[in-house]
């Protein structure tokens, strides 16, 4: 068994969906039998003579959980040589600016843990303490590579930051969150959203052929009482931009037929 599709592109919300279907003009609604519930629209480009199929769908709802099972879904039906997810986050990591780029380079769950006495916590609010006991996932070192000589090529013109992403299953607008819960533990964590942890973990306990997962979340807050949608679209346009200067310029399609 070899990838059917070359791309698949994952989000979680109508803002990041939007501006995913803005990057071609001739997708097609597809649906895949005894999966009437999730709707997928699929596209192509050409790259050095060879048409490359690209899949997308939006999740459910936001989260972890929708995250995991519609990743598990589109690798199951499509195969894909690339699991990408698009969209927005939360910027929590040293000058950063309204649309900067975040690829991470390892992900892992800032909610994973355990809640016990105060004295016997590493982080502690008020008198709950608490054991954090995070598992974390890295980006693929071929993939880790590429962007980081992106970040140089005079042909790009984002402004990436590559860091850990912290992923948990609430919006937050609280900067003590950041700084007791996330910082505290991974001081130069980049960002922090509430998807990201679910696709690399999907992709890493896929059967074969497994997807690279790739996680591209522009930044449209600071995670602090400040918080607002005002920038959202802006950060959904320059991630999916971005995921879309990736595919079609640099990514390998070599291997794995």
């Amino acid at each position: 068994m070899g990838y059917n599709y070359d791309v698949a592109i994952i989000t979680a919300v109508d803002i990041e969906t939007e501006s995913v279907k803005r990057l071609y003009d001739n997708w097609e609604k597809i649906k895949i039998d005894n999966d009437e519930e999730q709707t997928y629209f699929e596209t192509s480009f050409v790259k050095d003579g060879v048409t490359r199929r690209v899949i997308s769908a939006k999740q459910p709802e936001m989260g972890m959980t929708a995250g995991s099972y519609l990743a598990s879904k589109m690798i199951s039906h499509f195969r894909p040589r690339y699991l990408i997810m698009t969209g927005i986050a939360a910027g929590i990591g040293a000058e950063q600016i309204y649309g900067d780029v975040i690829v991470p380079d390892v992900i892992w769950n800032y909610g994973a843990g355990k809640f016990v006495s105060a004295e016997n916590a590493e982080i502690t609010f008020g008198d709950i303490g608490f054991l954090p006991r995070p598992v974390p996932l890295e980006l693929d070192k071929d993939v880790l590579k590429i962007i980081n000589d992106l970040k140089t090529d005079p042909e790009n013109q984002f402004h990436i930051h590559i860091g850990p992403m912290a992923c948990g299953n609430s919006v937050v607008a609280n900067r003590d969150v950041v700084n007791k819960q996330i910082h505290s533990l991974l001081p130069k964590t980049a960002g922090l959203d509430m998807e990201s942890y679910s696709i690399f973990y999907a992709a890493h306990r896929s059967t074969n052929p497994k997807p690279r997962a790739i996680v591209i979340k522009s930044i449209c807050d600071f995670a602090d009482a400040e918080k607002s949608d005002k920038y959202q679209k802006f950060a959904a346009y320059t991630s999916s931009q971005f995921a879309k200067f990736l595919f079609e310029n640099y990514l390998p399609y070599d291997g794995g037929e």
